[in-house]
């Protein structure tokens, strides 16, 4: 389990990591298995983890005033879940965090975070992965505004094909900003390019 987040480190950094401090990070990083349908985190909790995800699917999002939900994320193995407003400013979560399958993870306590922010490679990874989420939140962004339901879907399939096949149709409308109606169009559309 732990090999999986050692080789996601090493891969995010130009270090590899001690024996030292791998044994930091097992002491750090503690598993935790989820049921599908069970929560992580509830709107209205303060998020004191952050998941690196080893096996398994969840999903993050809101709920409107009229009970509609907003998928804002979606993970699978060897990507991180957290409510990172409520996990960084100690604020309550606004979001929900689910396991959409059974999931097997690794949490990071809020209060562990400085300990294994002395490990460089540690330091190093968490450049990259900010760099990353920030500039895929901008993209995202930049389709949802300017992008047809159709080109938001077929960049979705080019980029995370396995997005696509864990999680349903109603999941994939919410996560682009469509509704389940437009996505089965937009599906039947494709299918019919490429018979």
């Amino acid at each position: 389990m732990y090999d999986r987040l050692f080789h996601y480190i090493e891969q995010y950094s130009n270090s590899t990591l001690s024996e030292s401090e791998k044994e930091v990070l097992t002491n750090t990083w503690k598993p935790q298995t989820l049921k599908k349908k069970a929560f992580f985190l509830r709107e209205g909790e303060l998020c004191n983890f952050a998941g690196f995800i080893v096996k398994g699917a969840m999903r993050q999002y809101t709920v409107d005033d009229n009970g509609i939900e907003h998928v804002s994320e979606l993970a699978i193995e060897n990507w991180w879940i957290v409510d990172r407003k409520s996990y960084f400013e100690r604020t309550p979560a606004t979001t929900y965090i689910e396991a959409w399958e059974n999931t097997e993870m690794l949490v990071l306590k809020r209060s562990n975070l400085d300990i294994i922010l002395e490990i460089p490679s540690i330091k190093e990874m968490f450049w990259q992965m900010n760099q990353r989420n920030q500039i895929a939140s901008q993209q995202r962004l930049n389709d949802i505004v300017s992008l047809p339901a159709s080109k938001r879907y077929e960049n979705l399939q080019k980029k995370y094909p396995a997005i696509i096949e864990r999680f349903p149709q109603h999941i994939i409308a919410s996560y682009l900003g469509i509704t389940k109606e437009t996505l089965s169009r937009v599906r039947n559309r494709i299918a019919g390019k490429n018979p």
